[in-house]
């Protein structure tokens, strides 16, 4: 049996990827609204993102842009492996590294602007971490081995 046979034969079909990655996006917006949940309401914390001008004020962080931020990162995970996938020959492999290195640089957002003190910037760097936690080890698991 040839290499390429087997690799048809242990790769999910498309459907069930295309399932398994709905259930990621799914799971990493269910991360980050739970933590926002546990940041707001069990530990009371009015979350606030900074101000990135200065005539700017800093933002209240609600449920609505913590769903919104997480379906938007999350559709753009899966976009990018797509690509990744199809353009490349090491899917797994670039995934990681692009993956990776696109929550390194979300985290900036957090790390700059002003008007907000260190335990903001510290629980919005563990909003983005929940979400990349959740979503890069899910959609790395959709990929077939090569």
């Amino acid at each position: 049996m040839s290499a390429r046979a087997v690799d048809e034969m242990t790769a999910p079909s498309r459907s069930k990827a295309r399932i398994r990655r709905v259930r990621a996006v799914i799971a990493s917006i269910a991360a980050a609204c739970s933590t926002w949940l546990l940041i707001e309401g069990v530990g009371g914390v009015d979350l606030r993102a900074p101000a990135f001008s200065d005539s700017a004020s800093t933002q209240d962080v609600g449920l609505p842009s913590v769903l919104f931020a997480s379906l938007t990162a999350s559709l753009a995970g899966w976009l990018a492996l797509g690509l990744i996938q199809r353009y490349t020959t090491r899917p797994r492999r670039w995934w990681i590294v692009l993956s990776l290195s696109a929550l390194v640089v979300s985290l900036g957002g957090p790390m700059s602007g002003t008007g907000v003190d260190g335990s903001d910037r510290a629980l919005l760097a563990v909003l983005h971490l929940a979400v990349g936690a959740v979503l890069i080890p899910l959609l790395y698991r959709t990929i077939p081995a090569s």
